[in-house]
């Protein structure tokens, strides 16, 4: 793969992040729903198939995604109640990321600990 595909790579990657930005603005119903759809992993997916054509990693890395798509649910229920209990935006922006980093932290030990 040449640099030509890398640089298409950012261009679409970084370019789905600025459109929901930009919709959000707008509209947050409509950005919230483009940004529950997982693109990233999508993305990942696609762009390792394209290069390996290995599906059984592909479903590693999808199994993977769903156990660890849990700990940050928890930053999503957090975020809004300390907003809404009128926490600075930083501090809360800053606690609710500590703590889905933690429980990121216990579920990946949990998930070597039974996958090993």
């Amino acid at each position: 793969m040449g640099i030509l595909y890398y640089i298409i790579k950012v261009i679409i990657t970084s370019g789905l992040v600025i459109l929901v930005s930009e919709i959000a603005k707008k509209n947050g119903i409509l950005a919230g729903l483009f940004a529950s759809v997982p693109i990233v992993s999508f993305l990942a997916i696609i762009w390792i198939y394209i290069e390996t054509k290995d599906v059984k990693k592909i479903a590693e890395l999808s199994n993977d995604i769903f156990w660890l798509v849990l700990p940050s649910l928890s930053f999503f229920i957090l975020f809004p109640i300390l907003l809404g209990k009128n926490m600075r935006f930083g501090w809360a922006m800053l606690l609710s990321t500590v703590i889905m980093i933690i429980l990121y932290s216990i579920l990946i030990l949990l998930l070597k600990r039974n996958w090993s």
